[in-house]
């Protein structure tokens, strides 16, 4: 008898000993590095160099130190404004592909010490390490492999000077958290006066396991970016998102610099050799680099919020460029939008409705891993199923309902990533609503949906490699989305007002009064076909919050013109200049000498100006600075009666408006007399007219 209940005591401690255990990790974990860099989620590359004052964005490696002069520098400003922004970090353009150096570096005159800033004393990577360790921002590097101003690019020699500007990096700056490695890779350059293209082989030219020794030994706790890692991957794409399934894993050894198959970075691999996770970089503006001509295209709040919900919301980080500009500031205009990022973010996420609610798991490993470690806020700690069970759920339930649209996710990942498919319901007024399904978690999922008061909130994981492992379970009800709206107009005249959150109201105004909550409230387009004052506000119900008014003058519809003739190119392109979407462009031939476009309105009218869209694409050429504009009644006999400049159209390419005395006319000709730049292709944008 007493063997017997020996038996069943070992039996029963064993079978609780093994119910205790942790889970085993299931496929490749994360590094301690890795696992270091994953909070970080959101934080700044700054591209500030040789092309900042070239206006380019690839310099070709033969421009002057001395063109390198900015006059009121302060990285102190940068990361002050970083560290408001509620960055984490920032990545500095030690060296971009035209070889200046932005450190008084023993491997090449073309650097820092040469030009003009502190009379060939400065270092700005000193400088900016120094801010960032004030302000408590971690700091990292970029260092471009590709070199187009060294002699020796191409050669073994070059790969040595490359490999000791990485060791001068990594050794002179403090720590180091991120080491970035760009895929962009030989081509033409200037290479030390012979102006020729040089190729390399991406894979072998750079010694890769030297390099990647290097960081090991001198940063050791730095992650590595590349197309490929080691440490942490592009995401595939500059325009700062992930695809919705996105696995921090991939076939690492497939990957190398240039990897043609750079749509797969998007996703990661569900049967992934190592763990690589994504990073999401984007500019704030549409080039890397600070352009004047782009001030008026700082991405909006809709866009940023959209983007950080694309990229740290998908189980990747958020890396936003920040061109700072010629004077050595991040621009004003920049500086709004990341602080109307952080008000906005800090709304999102201000409460977690979750520590209302009760927890009841369908399946949970032990107590040590019930389904309440997941709402405890503690990262360390997380509900677990048994090893068997790869699907199971969670449901939160409420004391009285809460008002709920968005879910946080989050999943062990020191154990690895399992999640494969899941879904979210939502008991709404005591019926369950299927709110979403997806697939990956990863170490951060961030759903968005339409509001709703929820009693109860199940997540349903539906497949997971292994038992499943969440973290981190978070419910949020974000405020609506007040911004200005977004106004279009089609060629007819129909005019559309958008807003990205469908719960705010527009109200708008076409006779030139401000906008109220009485005038017409938006619901559809309309039509507007003659020239209008267009005044809207958008309005927050539930908070009673309004925008500021936003006008914009609305020219003569374009529903019967006609291009009458152009110097050059096809019909469909030249009809562009008239389809009244800016974003589209007419291009004249290189060998059109004319550089003209007459349009015919369909009836006489008397008009008092015209206006010029200059083309708004990221890599502008052929905009007109000075034009000559011309007039005719029957298209054959024309009388000129405007000849002069679009001033400062090169660095603010906004719509350009002349004013003359009114005339009759049919027929309207624009012809380009001189274009900005070497190209000399005239391009068009829009052409509108001007009327009483």
């Amino acid at each position: 008898m007493t063997k017997q209940v020996f038996l069943l005591f070992f039996t029963a401690l064993a079978f609780i000993s093994c119910a205790e255990k942790e889970p085993a990790p299931v496929g490749p974990i994360p590094s301690k590095r890795q696992l270091a860099w994953q909070p970080l989620e959101y934080y700044a590359f700054v591209h500030f160099n040789m092309n900042t004052f070239t206006d380019m964005e690839w310099g070709l490696g033969g421009e002057s130190p001395k063109t390198f002069n900015p006059t009121h520098l302060d990285t102190r400003q940068w990361a002050k404004t970083v560290k408001k922004a509620g960055m984490k970090g920032i990545i500095l353009t030690a060296k971009h592909h035209d070889g200046f150096c932005l450190w008084p570096t023993k491997t090449t005159e073309h650097s820092i010490k040469n030009s003009p800033y502190k009379n060939g004393k400065g270092d700005i990577v000193k400088e900016l390490a120094e801010a960032c360790k004030e302000n408590g921002l971690k700091f990292g590097v970029y260092l471009s492999p590709w070199d187009r101003n060294n002699k020796n690019y191409g050669k073994p020699e070059y790969v040595a000077i490359f490999h000791q500007q990485l060791r001068e990096l990594l050794t002179n700056y403090g720590d180091i958290f991120e080491v970035w490695f760009d895929g962009a890779n030989g081509g033409t350059g200037y290479y030390g006066g012979a102006n020729e293209e040089r190729k390399i082989d991406n894979k072998t030219y750079y010694q890769w396991e030297k390099a990647i020794a290097i960081v090991r030994e001198l940063q050791p706790k730095a992650v590595i970016f590349s197309d490929g890692g080691p440490d942490i991957r592009w995401v595939g794409n500059e325009e700062g998102w992930a695809n919705e399934t996105n696995w921090s894993i991939m076939r690492r050894d497939e990957i190398y610099p240039g990897w043609p198959r750079y749509k797969e970075l998007r996703s990661g691999h569900e049967d992934g050799t190592h763990w690589l996770p994504a990073e999401a970089d984007v500019s704030i503006r549409p080039g890397w680099y600070y352009h004047a001509s782009e001030d008026h295209q700082v991405k909006t709040l809709a866009q940023l919020v959209d983007i950080y919900y694309k990229s740290v919301g998908r189980n990747a980080s958020f890396l936003l460029n920040i061109p700072v500009d010629k004077r050595g500031l991040v621009h004003e205009k920049d500086s709004i939008q990341l602080m109307k990022l952080r008000r906005q973010l800090d709304k999102d996420f201000a409460q977690n409705v979750v520590s209302e609610a009760k927890t009841e798991a369908s399946n949970s490993r032990s107590k040590n891993y019930r389904a309440h470690m997941a709402i405890d806020g503690n990262q360390n700690t997380y509900w677990a199923t048994e090893d068997s069970v790869t699907s199971a759920s969670v449901t939160l339930s409420f004391h009285k309902p809460q008002m709920v649209n968005r879910v946080l996710l989050q999943e062990y990942i020191p154990l690895g990533q399992r999640v494969k498919k899941f879904k979210i319901e939502a008991k709404v007024d005591g019926k369950w609503k299927l709110i979403d399904e997806q697939t990956t978690i990863g170490y951060k999922r961030i759903l968005r949906f339409d509001r709703i008061e929820a009693s109860k909130v199940k997540i349903a994981i539906e497949a997971s490699k292994g038992p499943i492992l969440l973290s981190n379970i978070a419910l949020y009800n974000a405020p609506n989305l007040l911004v200005q709206p977004i106004i279009k107009r089609n060629k007819n005249g129909m005019v559309s007002l958008q807003v990205p959150d469908d719960a705010i109201e527009i109200y708008y105004s076409v006779d030139g009064t401000e906008p109220t909550l009485n005038s017409p409230k938006y619901s559809r387009p309309f039509m507007v076909n003659e020239p209008k004052i267009l005044k809207v506000i958008a309005y927050n119900p539930e908070t009673e919050d309004q925008t500021g008014v936003l006008t914009k003058k609305l020219e003569t519809a374009k529903k019967n013109w006609k291009v009458l003739e152009a110097s050059s190119g096809k019909q469909t392109a030249v009809a562009k200049v008239i389809d009244a979407n800016p974003e589209t462009y007419w291009a004249t031939d290189a060998s059109d000498t004319a550089r003209e476009i007459s349009i015919d309105f369909g009836e006489n009218i008397v008009i008092k100006g015209f206006s010029y869209t200059p083309m708004q694409a990221r890599f502008p050429f052929g905009i007109i600075t000075d034009y000559e504009f011309s007039v005719s009644t029957n298209g054959k006999n024309w009388k000129k009666i405007s000849q002069g400049e679009f001033g400062n159209i090169v660095n603010n390419r906004i719509k350009q408006e002349v004013n003359f005395t009114p005339v009759e006319a049919q027929y309207i000709k624009l012809k380009a007399i001189k274009v900005a730049g070497d190209d000399v292709r005239a391009t068009y944008a829009e052409i509108g007219i001007l009327k009483d």
